[in-house]
């Protein structure tokens, strides 16, 4: 592929969001990359400039490898859209759906997709019901946060409230979701393309922000060890539930089993990490795609809206 038809690349990382640190550490590598494959690539942090300096500086295209809101949530899509600048992920409605687990959710159950039984906290609820209907241990998580923040695993009857009360510091719109025990997954996209799925063994008690980051004790297992006619299952149902969301150039998709090895759908990132501890470059490496061609293929998927 010849690089110079990508122009004057902006690689689009840091932001304010609270995963500005995990998007330096994923934007530095991606820069790192595209720079060593001869790409005409430059750091552009939208904390520390306004996005309008992309157009006058006469950037041509942007790797968005921004985090969390603002970065993931269809608003800086829509203003490159105005700009007429090409961006890498999806579009400005994917981004917004796949940012809201709830949304997200709904649409998936509304397809008649398996999803984790759940419901929607507030002030007012009953938590006590809520812990009684969902059964323990149960998952509580932001509706619009990734990387893990906000999230709690309530184990003991009585903790569901205090729970959510974290949660809520980040987010007006907090999940409580059943506890699936078979395993955690995650299905990378790569322009239409599912890659072998990877298998995550947290020692921790979930696969938290440390353990997704900074922790080097997290199993990963990729190829996943799923015979070969659930695995071609289950990545129909990944295609199925990132078209629904209107997803586009590139994500991932994450799932969990149950004890008896029925797969539910958990979320959708729409803007997936690429720091040394991530799951999309292990899926590309296990379909033997290197870190540095995988951002240029990614790059190349490009598009405005």
């Amino acid at each position: 592929m010849d690089v110079k038809q990508f122009g004057k690349v902006a690689v689009v990382f840091g932001g304010n969001s609270a995963e500005r640190e995990v998007s330096l550490m994923s934007g530095g590598g991606v820069l790192s990359a595209l720079l060593a494959k001869g790409v005409d690539a430059h750091r552009f942090d939208p904390a520390e400039k306004p996005l309008s300096a992309l157009k006058a500086e006469g950037f041509e295209r942007a790797f968005l490898i921004l985090h969390g809101p603002f970065g993931e949530d269809g608003t800086i899509q829509g203003a490159l859209e105005t700009m007429g600048i090409p961006y890498t992920g999806c579009g400005v409605m994917a981004s917004a759906i796949g940012m809201d687990k709830l949304r997200t959710k709904l649409i998936w159950q509304a397809l008649g997709l398996p999803i984790p039984k759940f419901v929607l906290l507030d002030d007012s609820s009953d938590f006590a019901a809520v812990e009684r209907e969902l059964g323990l241990p149960l998952f509580v998580k932001p509706a619009t946060e990734g990387s893990s923040i906000g999230i709690s695993k309530v184990k003991q009857p009585g903790e569901l409230q205090a729970a959510y009360a974290e949660a809520r510091k980040y987010d007006s719109l907090v999940l409580a979701e059943a506890f699936c025990g078979g395993g955690e997954y995650t299905a990378a996209v790569l322009d239409g393309e599912v890659l072998p799925f990877v298998k995550i063994e947290p020692v921790t008690e979930f696969y938290d922000y440390q353990a997704k980051y900074f922790r080097d004790d997290t199993v990963y297992r990729c190829p996943a060890g799923l015979p070969a006619d659930k695995e071609e299952m289950i990545a129909g149902l990944v295609k199925k539930a990132f078209w629904a969301i209107g997803g586009s150039s590139w994500g991932r998709v994450d799932f969990l089993l149950d004890e008896a090895g029925n797969p539910y759908l958990l979320e959708v990132n729409t803007a997936p990490g690429m720091t040394s501890h991530s799951l999309f470059p292990m899926a590309a490496r296990a379909r033997g795609i290197s870190y540095e061609d995988l951002v240029v293929r990614v790059l190349a998927t490009a598009h405005v809206g």
